[in-house]
């Protein structure tokens, strides 16, 4: 009967260790489960930027305002008729300003 015991908690052993320590234990777990929340987590900032981008599509396929708005932004473009004035910041020094010897 000893025998028995010895070999039933031998194998309440060896499952308990695979159990804490083998592959798909409680670590293998607990690290798959941080992993899947933070893909969850990158996912839902993806949707957010798609969102914003396809928001952005629409708008400009929409409006004409909104292409002659991104066009004066990032192209510098401007209309006909229009006079283009750019202002020029002071560079610190003292030397290129209007006070300075130009």
């Amino acid at each position: 009967m000893r025998i028995l015991i010895a070999i039933l908690l031998l194998v309440l052993l060896l499952l308990q260790f695979r159990l804490w320590f083998g592959d798909g234990g409680v670590s293998d777990i607990s690290l798959l489960k941080d992993r899947v929340a933070a893909q969850a987590e990158e996912n839902r900032m993806l949707l957010e930027r798609n969102d914003a981008l396809r928001a952005e599509v629409e708008d400009l396929r929409e409006r004409l305002d909104a292409v002659e708005e991104r066009a004066r932004s990032e192209l510098g473009l401007i209309r006909e008729g229009e006079d283009f004035y750019q202002v020029v910041p002071e560079t610190g020094n003292g030397r290129d300003g209007p006070d300075g010897p130009g």
